[in-house]
């Protein structure tokens, strides 16, 4: 999950395979980060898992907005395939992992120096933790 006023990244999960509670996993992880997440709207594709009534069910309880990717309709995907971009020039295509497991440490510490130390200039030269604290 993407912030869009910061491009923080607020919550993600890994798997081998996509199912449901990886996707549970993905978003109990923001639930719990923040006291609210109202208004957010969280974007995903038409899979299975975000049509499942369990995830819609979640979401409604936090008071989230589901947006779904159709044609013509990229916006609320942008930040996230912006970062998709990034994170592939600076990582992915970087580096060889020798497993999944070397992949997801790498990805681990590659979005903690994301969110607290690359500084953006649509952020005013700040982090986008430091772009958020500073802006409270």
């Amino acid at each position: 999950m993407v912030d869009m006023f910061n491009g923080e990244i607020i919550s993600y999960n890994v798997s081998r395979s996509p199912n449901l509670e990886q996707i549970y996993g993905m978003i109990d992880k923001a639930f719990g980060k923040f006291d609210s997440l109202e208004g957010l709207v969280i974007h995903s594709d038409q899979g299975w898992q975000y049509q499942h009534y369990g995830y819609r069910q979640r979401l409604a309880e936090h008071k989230v907005i589901q947006s779904m990717s159709r044609k013509g309709n990229c916006l609320d995907n942008a930040m996230a395939e912006n970062f998709f971009g990034i994170m592939k020039s600076e990582l992915l295509y970087a580096e060889k992992f020798e497993s999944f497991e070397d992949f997801i440490k790498a990805l681990d510490e590659y979005i903690d120096y994301y969110n607290n130390k690359r500084i953006k200039s649509r952020l005013k030269g700040k982090s986008p933790v430091q772009y958020r604290t500073l802006s409270r």
